[in-house]
């Protein structure tokens, strides 16, 4: 890629296989995966290791203490938040090379009050059955990092 690659953010994951899943993404695009503290296990972790399988030489990774320490270091023009809690659709967003593709933990989602406070940044992957709370961290990462790669590289 010639222009600047684009960021996930993983805002204190806990399941390790899940963040190996998105290094590995990270690694196959040559995006820059950022871990914001406290995180739900050790970056040791044999789980972690696998889902990324050997491919974590190719990753570029930035750790932060906190998520108030991350976005004091970021142009909040370059911010996107998924949650299942908004109605905007992530289809709807236009992404740039560079900008932050944020996802919550887990178990929680994003914090309420970053929501509330970044709400016209805030977009959601639809579902059709209601029944399901979220998808898989993993699977969500994907589907918006490719959207942004497609707005930006659509004949490659």
């Amino acid at each position: 890629m010639t222009s600047p690659p684009f960021n996930i953010v993983l805002v204190e994951p806990e399941i390790p296989p899940n963040t190996g899943t998105i290094a590995r993404l990270c690694g196959a695009t040559d995006s820059v995966l950022h871990l914001v503290h406290p995180l739900g296990f050790s970056t040791d972790d044999k789980y972690l290791k696998r889902a990324g399988l050997d491919y974590w030489k190719f990753v570029n990774i930035v750790y932060w203490d906190s998520f108030d320490a991350f976005l004091e270091a970021q142009d909040e023009g370059q911010l996107h938040f998924f949650t299942t809690k908004v109605k905007q659709l992530y289809t709807a967003r236009t992404f740039q090379p560079g900008d932050f593709l944020i996802f919550g933990k887990e178990t929680k989602g994003l914090p309420k009050e970053i929501i509330n406070l970044y709400h016209d940044r805030c977009c959601t992957i639809p579902m059709t059955n209601a029944n399901i709370r979220s998808l898989n961290l993993g699977v969500s990462a994907g589907i918006v990092l490719y959207e942004a790669l497609r707005q930006n590289h659509p004949t490659d």
